[in-house]
């Protein structure tokens, strides 16, 4: 389920850093594809972690509880929002997303009980007004659906 080596890298090499980052946005991005490339900010610390016992999904949060991660390396890199002065990484991952559920304004229905009507993944489009940053989100109920590919160094301090 997880993988037992890493690649740390302070400059990414699969063309997804934020100089060549080219954003894919698609109204039905999850309808052909049960997999994708997403990323998860967090502290090296907590990178490590992950790596040897696997993600533990938050208990809330806007979708409810789940393992938060987005497409958008961008958006990622900007995690944790408080790291107390610790090193940062972003984990790059293989997620499985499943059935999805299209969650696009404040206050819908399935917003945070979505897992119980039989959907995997919870995702957040762009520019919804559902998010700050106008990036998308995902939030993904069972943290198996998740692979961590590498963990890559993030340069960014608090």
């Amino acid at each position: 389920m997880f993988r037992t080596s890493v690649f740390v890298s302070s400059s990414c090499s699969c063309c997804v850093c934020p100089g060549c980052f080219f954003v894919d946005i698609q109204p039905n991005w999850h309808s052909d594809k049960q997999s994708y490339i997403m990323y998860h900010g967090t502290t090296m610390w907590n990178a490590m972690r992950i790596m040897s016992e696997g993600f533990s999904p938050s208990a809330d949060g806007m979708l409810g509880p789940g393992v938060y991660v987005t497409r958008s390396f961008e958006k990622a890199s900007r995690y944790p929002l408080h790291s107390n002065g610790e090193m940062l990484a972003v984990l790059r991952l293989s997620v499985r997303v499943g059935r999805v559920k299209k969650i696009d304004y404040q206050g819908h229905p399935l917003q945070k009980t979505w897992y119980e009507h039989g959907y995997d993944t919870a995702w957040v489009p762009p520019n919804c007004g559902m998010v700050n940053s106008g990036l998308e989100e995902n939030c993904v109920r069972d943290p198996s659906q998740i692979t961590v590919l590498e963990v890559i160094q993030n340069p960014r301090f608090w």
